[in-house]
C-alpha cells in the first residue's frame, strides 16, 4: 500500500488493504495527521497546517457554521469530517455542507464515523505548501462525485475558483463570495482569509 505524505515524498508501508472501518480506525489512531484515501486505495497523509492557515480555516468554518445554523436547511462540517465518495475515495474538505434531509436518510451504526455521501457544497482552502494542480484535481474529484458547488480559495494570490457542474469561474481578489444552488444565501467574507487579523 502506498502511503503518500506529500507531493514530493512517498513512503511504501507493508500494510494490508484496509476496509472502510479499518481505514477510519487508522485515522483515529493518527489524529495528529489529516488522512485521506484515493480512489486507487492510496493512503495520503498530510501534516497539520501552520498557525496562519489554521486561523484562516477557523474564519471559514465559523462563518459556515453560523450561517447554516441560522438558515436551518443543512449542516456544515469542518476538515475533520471524512466523506466516502462513490469512487471509494475518502476525502476531507476544509469545509462542507449537506442538507438535513439527506443526513436523516443515512443509515450508519456509528454517526461519529465516515459519512457515506458526497456533500452538496465543499470548500478547499490552499495553504502555503499546497500545490494548485493537486487541489484543482481534488476539486474535480468532488464535482465528479456529485458535489453541486465548490470553492477553491487560494490566499497567496487572493483567488477563488468557483466550481459548478461543467464550469469553473475565477474570481480575483473578491471581498466576498456568494453561495448558489444548495447554499443560496450564504455569503463568505474573505477579508479575514486574505488578511487574518493579528498577523
Amino acid at each position: 500500500m502506498l502511503v503518500k505524505v506529500s507531493e514530493d515524498f512517498a513512503l511504501n508501508f507493508p500494510l494490508p488493504e484496509l476496509s472502510d472501518a479499518e481505514f477510519f480506525r487508522f485515522c483515529l489512531d493518527n489524529k495528529e495527521y489529516r488522512i485521506e484515501r484515493s480512489a486507487e486505495g492510496r493512503i495520503e497523509i498530510m501534516s497539520n497546517t501552520g498557525g496562519k492557515t489554521s486561523n484562516r480555516n477557523a474564519a471559514l468554518t465559523a462563518q459556515m457554521y453560523t450561517w447554516a445554523l441560522a438558515d436551518g436547511r443543512g449542516v456544515s462540517f469542518d476538515s475533520g469530517a471524512l466523506f466516502n465518495l462513490p469512487s471509494t475515495a475518502m476525502r476531507s474538505p476544509d469545509g462542507a455542507w449537506t442538507a438535513r434531509d439527506r443526513l436523516s436518510k443515512i443509515r450508519t451504526d456509528d454517526p461519529e464515523g465516515i459519512l457515506p455521501i458526497c456533500p452538496e457544497f465543499v470548500v478547499e482552502l490552499a495553504s502555503k505548501t499546497d500545490r494548485l494542480n493537486v487541489l484543482q484535481a481534488k476539486m474535480r474529484e468532488w464535482m465528479d462525485a456529485g458535489c453541486e458547488l465548490g470553492w477553491l480559495i487560494v490566499p497567496a494570490t487572493k483567488t477563488v475558483y468557483v466550481y459548478r457542474a461543467g464550469s469553473i469561474e475565477t474570481l480575483v481578489a473578491p471581498a466576498f463570495v456568494e453561495g448558489s444552488g444548495p447554499v443560496e444565501g450564504f455569503k463568505l467574507n474573505l477579508d479575514p482569509i486574505w488578511e487574518p487579523p493579528g498577523w
